[in-house]
């Protein structure tokens, strides 16, 4: 188990720093370049570990609704892209965990029949709080309003 929880925690540092790579790359050639780069590099390098390892089969081809996760990958790694420069590491990140947090909750009770507990609910909730109460946030929220 522990080992589980260093890889997720070495992954996050891995996600931190792809969104960093990417926001700087879209603020240069745009979002959609940048996502459209960070899909094709990780296309190839997939596909050479899946050469290597011999487990590159047409045969392991899944049925349309599987492609759907791409299709939502490159839409994250798009937005992402675009919003990162302009919210900075913290704030991107936070609002992107939040809702991942929040859409968890939900699928969990859609599938799971799991209704969410209270302290699913307070995590979330002061997750969102954080960032509402941060000082960057009142800076932005005055300059705009």
């Amino acid at each position: 188990m522990g080992l589980y929880v260093l890889l997720a925690l070495l992954n996050g540092v891995v996600i931190g720093a792809s969104r960093t790579l990417n926001g700087r790359l879209s603020a240069t050639i745009g979002p959609f370049r940048a996502s459209l780069w960070n899909h094709t590099m990780g296309f190839a390098f997939l596909t050479a570990v899946l050469a290597v390892l011999g487990q590159w089969e047409l045969s392991t081809l899944q049925p349309p609704a599987a492609y759907l996760g791409g299709f939502f990958g490159a839409l994250f790694v798009a937005v992402n892209s675009y919003v990162f420069p302009r919210l900075g590491a913290m704030h991107a990140a936070l609002l992107v965990i939040s809702g991942q947090m929040v859409s968890a909750v939900l699928i969990d009770w859609h599938t799971k029949g799991e209704s969410p507990t209270g302290l699913r609910c307070l995590g979330a909730g002061l997750v969102l709080a954080g960032i509402y109460l941060s000082p960057k946030h009142h800076k932005k929220a005055a300059e705009n309003g």
